[in-house]
């Protein structure tokens, strides 16, 4: 399928663009970016552009928008300018977007493959509710994204309470999001948005699909993000409240979970791996930063605690919608 990525020289779409490079299914036909880099190669635009890329032709989006000419499209554009550009996508092709302009729209699923790929039956509500040919599919925020990997295998035993500190990477702030002056040295304790997120795209996703809609998740999620100096990984203190279960039996819901390895995904990795010590720098490409690293856990009187860490940009962003993509296809969307 012949595919474009939006927003190619940002971190997100850099992103998209080396986990497409060879990929079987899905072609890079167009990369987009700002009238500014518009007309230049790619290669002069990122200095460290996958080799097969290095001479496309950067277009600007509204060059794009005027005739995409293509079969499936990546969104790494901002939230800003996102929502229109989408919709206007979606009524000829697929978009598996990491913007959150769609996330909280009740026909537009939060898809995190491992957890809730029920949810992809919304894609024929978008498409007769709005007369589309194509779709909208979002990822999570990525803290969210971490963190609802770990709490799918915990669903069995009940979950009746989380509450969840980030430790965020810089990354997730974008090149111009944070100066050294201000993360060297510290700990930002406050993220804008970030908590609402997490509490309230944790819910949808972890959700049931009842007829036209999503119904949230009945449990409550409390959250505090912080942003830390690590360039790249997100770590999460997780404290849940669960209905039954042992440190045991948790230990090997984490161990055993694997739910989609039998559709042969070609990115598809060991979403969940259970470690004793989770640590960014040691773990945050594990699986090539798909996998998602659990441990430290411990009863903690009437709940359990455990860390997970996993890498913001890969799992958190553009490999989860590339992960989507390839879902969508597999069980016949596109």
């Amino acid at each position: 399928m012949r595919a474009a990525v939006l927003g190619a020289t940002g971190l997100v779409g850099r992103t998209f663009v080396r986990l497409l490079q060879g990929h079987p299914w899905f072609k890079i036909e167009a990369l987009v970016a700002s009238e500014r880099s518009a007309g230049r190669r790619y290669g002069e635009l990122v200095e460290d552009a996958p080799e097969e890329f290095k001479d496309i032709e950067v277009v600007s989006l509204g060059e794009f928008l005027s005739e995409p000419n293509v079969d499936i499209a990546f969104n790494a554009l901002p939230a800003s300018i996102s929502r229109e550009v989408e919709e206007k996508l979606a009524e000829q092709i697929p978009v598996f977007t990491n913007a959150r302009s769609h996330r909280y729209d009740d026909d537009v699923p939060i898809l995190v493959p491992e957890v809730n790929p029920e949810h992809m039956k919304l894609i024929e509500v978008q498409r007769e509710k709005r007369g589309w040919d194509g779709f909208i599919v979002t990822n999570p925020n990525c803290s969210t994204a971490i963190l609802t990997v770990s709490l799918a295998p915990l669903r069995e035993f009940g979950i009746r309470r989380i509450h969840v500190a980030t430790m965020q990477a810089i990354s997730g702030a974008g090149f111009s999001g944070l100066s050294a002056f201000t993360i060297q040295d510290n700990v930002i304790p406050l993220i804008e948005g970030e908590e609402w997120k997490i509490e309230n795209e944790s819910r949808k996703i972890l959700g049931s699909l009842e007829g036209d809609r999503i119904k949230p998740a009945s449990f409550e999620v409390s959250a505090i993000a912080t942003r830390v100096p690590v360039l790249h990984g997100h770590t999460e203190a997780v404290f849940i409240e669960l209905e039954r279960g042992s440190v045991e039996d948790i230990r090997e819901a984490f161990r055993s979970f694997d739910p989609l390895r039998k559709l042969d995904l070609p990115s598809y990795e060991r979403p969940l791996v259970y470690t004793d010590v989770p640590q960014p720098r040691l773990h945050r490409d594990r699986g090539r930063g798909l996998t998602v690293t659990v441990g430290r856990l411990e009863e903690s009187g009437s709940a359990f605690k455990y860390v997970v860490t996993g890498h913001n940009l890969v799992r958190g962003a553009a490999g989860g919608s590339v992960l989507n993509a390839e879902l969508a296809k597999r069980l016949g969307h596109i």
